[in-house]
C-alpha cells in the first residue's frame, strides 16, 4: 500500500531565544518491503534543512536558529509504497554487526523481574515463538495506557507500573530479550491503523530482534503482532533517546510550549 505522512513539531516561546538546535530522526530509508516515494524535511518557512547519516544509517537533519526568535517549526512529509514481509527487515542500511544490539543502556537495564520474565520463556525452543511468547507475556503485564510514564521511564520502571506505551513496550522487550542473548533494536516510525492499541494517527515504536537464520524481526507489543504493510520504519536505535523523532537544545530562559501533529492517510484517500 502507499501511505502519505505529515509530521509537524512546533515551538513557541514566550519570549525571544537567542539558539535553538534539533536533531530530526524523521526520514524513512529504502528496504525491501519499504519504498519511499517522495520526502522532504523543512522548516516552518519551506527551507528544506541539511542531513546526514548516524552510525546507525539514521538519516539526520537539523534545525539551527542562531538569531533572536520566539518561534520554530520542523515539518517533515511524504509518501512511502509498504509491502507485507511479516516483520522480517531485508536489505535495510546496516552498519553495525548484530551482537551490538546485545548492548544494555540504563532505559533497559533488567531488574529481577525482567530476568524473571524473559525465563519464563525458556521452555519454548523455537527463537521465533519464543519472542512472540515474550511479546505477549509482555503485552499482558503492561496496559497501554497514556500519560502513566515519560520519555525518562526506564524498563524496569514501567513493568513495574504495569502501564505505558509503545515506547515503554518496547523497551521492556529490548531488555528481556537481549537478557535471552538475542540482539534487540528500538524502531521508531508511524503506524496506519485506528483500530489498532496505539492510534494510527501518532508516531509509533516497535522491537526489531535478531533471530539466526531469518535476520532482523520486528515485533510490536504494543499491537501483540509483527509490523506488516502499514508500517513505515524511519529510525533506529538501542533505545528511545537513541531514535527518537526529535531532540535538541536551546540558550535562553523562556517558557516553551510544544505542539506535535502527524496525519497519516493512504494514498487515493482524502486527509481529514
Amino acid at each position: 500500500m502507499r501511505i502519505r505522512i505529515k509530521h509537524t513539531t512546533s515551538y513557541r516561546y514566550d519570549q525571544h531565544v537567542p539558539y535553538t538546535a534539533q536533531l530530526i530522526r524523521s526520514q524513512p530509508n529504502h528496504h525491501f518491503g519499504q519504498r519511499v516515494m517522495s520526502w522532504r524535511v523543512v522548516s516552518e518557512d519551506g527551507a528544506t534543512l541539511p542531513s546526514t547519516v548516524d552510525g546507525y544509517g539514521n538519516i539526520l537533519h537539523m534545525l539551527t536558529r542562531d538569531t533572536m526568535h520566539d518561534a520554530a517549526a520542523i515539518i517533515a512529509e511524504g509518501e512511502v509504497e509498504t509491502t507485507d514481509t511479516s516483520g522480517v527487515v531485508q536489505e535495510a542500511v546496516e552498519t553495525l554487526q548484530p551482537l551490538f544490539f546485545l548492548r544494555r543502556t540504563p532505559a533497559t537495564e533488567p531488574d529481577d523481574a525482567i530476568t524473571a520474565l524473559a525465563k519464563e520463556t525458556l521452555s519454548v525452543a523455537d527463537p521465533v515463538e519464543r519472542i512472540h511468547d515474550l511479546m505477549r507475556r509482555i503485552r499482558g503485564r503492561v496496559e497501554y495506557d497514556l500519560g502513566t510514564t515519560v520519555s525518562t521511564t526506564t524498563a524496569a520502571e514501567a513493568l513495574a507500573n504495569g502501564s505505558g506505551v509503545c515506547q515503554d513496550h518496547t523497551q521492556i522487550l529490548l531488555s528481556a530479550a537481549r537478557t535471552l542473548e538475542f540482539p534487540a533494536r528500538y524502531v521508531s516510525g508511524y503506524l496506519w491503523d485506528a483500530s489498532q492499541a496505539e492510534p494510527g494517527d501518532a508516531g509509533h515504536a516497535w522491537a526489531e530482534v535478531y533471530i539466526d537464520g531469518l535476520g532482523w524481526v520486528g515485533f510490536d507489543v504494543a499491537n501483540c503482532k509483527c509490523p506488516d504493510a502499514t508500517y513505515v520504519r524511519i529510525a533506529i536505535g538501542l533505545d528511545f533517546l537513541e531514535a527518537a523523532p526529535v531532540r535538541g537544545v536551546r540558550r535562553g530562559v523562556a517558557e516553551e510550549e510544544l505542539s506535535v501533529t502527524v496525519d497519516i492517510w493512504p494514498s487515493g484517500q482524502l486527509q481529514q
